[in-house]
């Protein structure tokens, strides 16, 4: 992968993803090279930072540690500290003022939609990841943001969780890999990122007092690796702490968490921000490693003291009483000039930002088309001929719908949003009909529409071929939380498809069988009641402001599908592993969430349960298609070199994400079936093929062993499997290491 380099001027020496080059000729010790960065932070201004910290009352640096505004951190103007301003979200840069939640400029200030983090995971493209993160620190610099709060990585453990179309995968690996691009994009343009939401914070019900439980061996690999290569491949300059409890302690003030494992195990030098609101204990943010407590009560605005946060004015009577020790404040605040340094926010220039520029919303609409997966193409009904079809019906109120300002503080103000129905309309050649019935209504009753039901089916009937374009939406209205469904806040209340679209959906088919279903939302879906009786189906995720472009691109063959699902498409929601052995939302009484599967989640539980799903964990068709040769697997060092052949052997050019996974012959623990260690997407013309070359490390191999506390590697044969999804094996090798 090749990352675009950084501006010179940022630190006044070449860093180049984790090699320090000095300035000097002269080579540095490890020792030297480790002070002046770690984990990507850059560390070379400790001295500068100290002598600040020596010049500050005790008040001015308490002030440093809260919020002063909706978004901001408090600064020291007589030393020339300037505020940290953050902001939302981890696909587009929100819409609020600097200080409060109101919306700047009268809409002037529009920036770019993105395809949303599920989104982005699906294109299995890390090199789109980079681009994506670019987007959003030029973005941030031109709204005058210092930090931007993404990207989400929290593990899909279940699917009704509201916040599933904003994290990246159930499998900490893809997450991993999509995660490290979308960072070095965002801070290579001077902007922080911050990794969230650390750490099990998989669902929104809620999520503010469940307290969860679950092995170290789950944590480990699982949930963690995310984020570890977040900070440690990342270099991510800060990480937000999560509401949920984890272990009896808040996850934004847990010792073990934070404090042992984050900024001990990792070496984090960055800062940890709450969650708006999610301190809750004074002495254990100070002592458990909470740097920065952000935080609004909407009910109070715009009358907010905000000095009295709990890590405000109660900090200071500490320090002055003798209880606390100053020395303590002292280190939150040198992480965050730390980060205010390697952000050039102290006294150096700069680079100036760009908003909603066409550049980035091609990348928007790159992003989106690589995204969309193909889940289903009986017969060849897809692509679309633009000149064949005489007559098009484009059915469902999602063909119209507006996304981007849905889904609570991931909500986007672009300048323009292209909605599936003006993408297929202005994609069809001149003279075909497009014809256009809502079917349903958007609304909290989700009741069947009798007379729009009727007048869909008409329009099937009177057409060649049918678009219909349902699945999820933000909640029921365009506002902060409208509840409901793919939204913070609230998760769904079951996957059935809402607003009747079951109903509507069975009418249509039986009226046109000719029916290609798209489906928008954050996630899985239950289509027993008419995926048997479909030919084709798009999964479009919410696809961005250049969404309704990428989708007729697809549609109609000007761009070969590619996307492959991150994560697995069960057939009901009593086959996803939370809910067939885990627990969901968690004990009544105790508020205990314990996660009994364990670590078999998403594919892991399918594969090694023998669960069959509705669509499998990588799982994307195309209108070409490809064969795998020559597996070869040798040994190079303590790495494991896989090496094979793929062609092209349709008629169009394509892409194909191979996939690698790693399965344990015999092991002293139970293993999941096999485990994703390694991908890469290949574009081929016609006939053309390329060797792919996965390199696997030693970890790709290990186990979490929590009675030894460390990552182990027993020696015996490991399976090599490589395939197009997890179900779709083409070759299979063995290693004995």
């Amino acid at each position: 992968m090749t990352y675009k380099l950084p501006h010179l001027k940022r630190y006044g020496c070449l860093v180049l993803v984790a090699l320090v080059t000095a300035c000097s000729t002269s080579e540095k010790t490890p020792q030297q090279a480790a002070a002046l960065e770690a984990n990507g932070i850059n560390m070379t201004h400790e001295a500068q930072i100290n002598e600040l910290i020596s010049k500050m009352t005790l008040e001015e640096k308490v002030n440093m540690i809260h919020g002063v505004s909706s978004f901001t951190s408090g600064g020291v103007a007589r030393l020339g500290i300037p505020e940290l301003t953050m902001s939302d979200g981890p696909h587009g840069v929100r819409p609020e003022h600097g200080r409060d939640w109101s919306m700047d400029n009268a809409g002037n200030d529009s920036a770019t939609y993105l395809p949303t983090g599920v989104a982005l995971a699906a294109t299995w493209n890390p090199e789109l990841g980079y681009a994506f993160g670019e987007v959003l620190g030029r973005e941030s610099k031109a709204r005058g943001k210092d930090v931007i709060l993404g990207p989400g990585v929290n593990i899909m453990r279940t699917p009704l969780n509201g916040r599933n179309f904003e994290y990246l995968s159930e499998d900490p690996y893809l997450a991993a890999r999509m995660a490290v691009g979308y960072i070095k994009g965002v801070q290579d343009q001077g902007v922080a990122a911050s990794v969230k939401h650390y750490a099990a914070n998989n669902q929104e019900i809620k999520r503010a007092k469940v307290n969860v439980e679950m092995s170290e061996r789950a944590l480990r690999e699982i949930y963690l690796p995310a984020f570890k290569a977040s900070i440690i491949e990342g270099g991510a300059l800060t990480i937000m702490g999560a509401y949920n409890k984890f272990r009896g302690q808040y996850s934004t003030h847990n010792a073990y968490l934070i404090n042992d494992i984050l900024k001990g195990e990792w070496g984090f030098k960055g800062l940890v921000v709450s969650d708006w609101g999610a301190v809750l204990n004074t002495m254990e943010a100070l002592h458990h490693g909470t740097d920065i407590e952000m935080g609004t009560d909407l009910l109070q605005m715009p009358n907010i003291n905000y000095n009295k946060f709990l890590l405000g004015d109660t900090v200071i009577t500490l320090v002055k009483s003798g209880q606390v020790k100053e020395s303590l404040v002292d280190e939150k605040v040198r992480r965050i000039l730390r980060v205010m340094y390697h952000t050039n926010m102290m006294g150096a220039q700069r680079t100036p930002g760009a908003l909603s520029t066409s550049a980035h919303q091609q990348t928007a609409q790159k992003v989106a088309e690589e995204a969309i997966v193909l889940l289903k193409n009986e017969g060849n009904l897809l692509p679309l001929s633009k000149t064949g079809v005489k007559s098009i019906a484009v059915i469902g109120a999602n063909a119209t719908r507006r996304q981007a300002m849905g889904g609570g503080s991931s909500q986007v103000r672009p300048p323009y949003e292209v909605t599936p129905l003006q993408g297929i309309q202005k994609m069809v050649a001149p003279g075909v009909k497009v014809t256009y019935a809502p079917g349903f209504e958007v609304t909290r009753e989700e009741k069947a529409n009798q007379k729009l039901i009727d007048e869909a089916v008409q329009a099937a009937k009177s057409a060649d071929r049918v678009v219909f374009v349902g699945g999820w939406t933000h909640g029921y209205t365009d506002d902060w939380n409208g509840g409901g469904y793919d939204a913070e806040g609230a998760d769904k209340p079951s996957l059935t498809m809402p607003f009747a679209q079951d109903q509507l959906l069975a009418a249509v088919l039986k009226a046109n069988p000719n029916t290609v279903v798209v489906l928008i939302g954050g996630g899985p879906i239950d289509m027993s009641r008419w995926v048997n009786q479909t030919r084709s189906i798009l999964q479009a995720w919410y696809p961005g402001m250049e969404g309704g472009t990428a989708l007729a691109k697809v549609l109609f063959g000007e761009t070969n599908p590619s996307g492959k699902l991150p994560v697995t498409f069960p057939k009901r929601l009593q086959d996803s592993p939370a809910h067939a052995l885990g627990q969901y939302p968690g004990d009544k009484d105790t508020l205990n969430l314990e996660y009994r599967e364990d670590i078999f989640v998403g594919y892991r539980y399918f594969d090694t349960y023998k669960v069959e799903p509705l669509f499998s964990f990588g799982h994307g068709l195309s209108y070409t298609s490809f064969g795998y040769t020559g597996l070869t697997i040798s040994r190079q060092g303590e790495a494991v070199q896989v090496r094979l052949q793929v062609k092209n052997t349709g008629l169009v050019p394509g892409a194909e994400v191979v996939q690698l996974y790693v399965k344990d012959e015999q092991a002293s623990v139970k293993r999941p079936e096999k485990e994703l260690k390694a991908f890469q997407k290949v574009f081929l013309s016609p006939g053309e093929s390329k060797t792919v070359t996965l390199t696997l490390q030693k970890d790709a191999f290990q186990f979490y062993d929590a009675g030894k506390k460390q990552w182990v590697l027993e020696p015996g044969k490991f399976q090599i499997v490589m395939g197009s999804s997890s179900r779709d094996i083409r070759l299979t090798g063995d290693i004995t290491l």
